[in-house]
C-alpha cells in the first residue's frame, strides 16, 4: 500500500518540488493550495506520471475549519496521512516602524498558526496509527533574524519552537517531527531580485551560490523516509553554509 503525503502550499516553488519529489518515491500526494492557479493542472499531471494518485484540495491554512475539511478530504480519499509537510507561507516585508499591524498578523496567521491548524487536525490519524512524519518548513531567518522581516522571522522561529515541543510530545507514539530551514533558494519569490543583488547574496554564502528547490525537497525526502528513523526535534539547515 502506497504511503500518503500531504503538502500545504504545494503548487509552486519549494512545495511543488517537494510534491513531485515524493511522487517519484511512490507516495500518493495530497496537494493543498489557497487560490486557483494555472499551474495546478500541470502539477497534477506531472505527479500522476509516476503512477501515483493525486488529490488537490483548496483551503486557507490560516482558517482552522478549512484545515479540518482539508484533512477530512485526505483521510476520506486515502484513509491515512503518513507524511505531513507544512510548507504554506507568505511574506510581507517591511521595516517595523512602517509595518502595518495587519501585515504582521497575516504572516503569523498563515505561517505559524497555519502550521498549528493543519498539524492539529492531522495528528489524530497519526496517533492512532502510531506512526507518521511531520516536516515543517522554517527558514534560516527564524534562527538569525533579518532586517525588514520581523513578522516572517517571528513566524519561522515560532515554527522551530513548535517543532521541538511537538517532537517531545509524540515521540513515544512513533511520530517524528522535524524542521527544514532553507536559506536563499531560487524560486518565484527570489526571481524578482536584480542580478547584482543575487550576486551580492551569493558572495556571503560559503558555497557561493543560491540553492534550488530540489535541494530542500531532497532533505524532506530523507526526513520522510525510514533512513531518518532516529531523527526527531531537529532543524536541518539547507543554506549552503550560510549560518554555520
Amino acid at each position: 500500500m502506497s504511503k500518503v503525503a500531504l503538502i500545504t502550499g504545494a503548487t509552486r516553488g519549494i512545495g511543488k518540488q517537494i510534491a513531485i519529489t515524493l511522487a517519484k518515491e511512490g507516495y500518493d500526494i495530497a496537494l493543498n493550495y489557497r487560490k486557483e492557479n494555472e499551474e495546478l493542472k500541470s502539477i497534477k499531471e506531472e505527479i500522476r506520471e509516476n503512477n501515483v494518485e493525486c488529490l488537490a484540495v483548496q483551503g486557507d491554512v490560516s482558517i482552522f475549519e478549512e484545515c479540518e475539511q482539508l484533512v477530512k478530504q485526505v483521510i476520506d480519499k486515502f484513509g491515512k496521512i503518513d507524511v505531513l509537510v507544512n510548507n504554506a507561507g507568505i511574506t510581507k516585508d517591511m521595516l517595523l516602524m512602517r509595518m502595518k499591524k495587519e501585515d504582521f498578523e497575516q504572516v503569523i496567521d498563515v505561517n505559524l498558526i497555519g502550521t498549528f491548524n493543519v498539524t492539529k487536525n492531522a495528528i489524530n490519524p497519526m496517533l492512532k496509527a502510531r506512526s507518521g512524519r511531520i516536516i515543517n518548513i522554517s527558514s534560516v531567518v527564524g534562527v538569525s533574524g533579518n532586517a525588514g522581516q520581523t513578522n516572517y522571522a517571528a513566524s519561522k522561529a515560532g515554527i522551530i519552537g513548535f517543532t521541538k515541543s511537538l517532537a517531545k510530545e509524540v515521540a513515544s507514539r512513533g511520530i517524528l517531527v522535524n524542521a527544514v530551514a532553507p536559506g536563499f533558494i531560487e524560486t518565484s519569490m527570489t526571481e524578482i531580485l536584480k542580478d547584482e543583488v543575487k550576486e551580492e547574496i551569493a558572495k556571503n554564502i560559503p558555497l557561493k551560490r543560491m540553492g534550488e528547490a530540489q535541494d530542500v525537497a531532497n532533505v524532506v525526502k530523507f526526513l520522510a523516509s525510514e533512513d531518518s528513523s532516529y531523527i526527531t526535534g531537529q532543524v536541518l539547515h539547507v543554506d549552503g553554509g550560510m549560518l554555520m
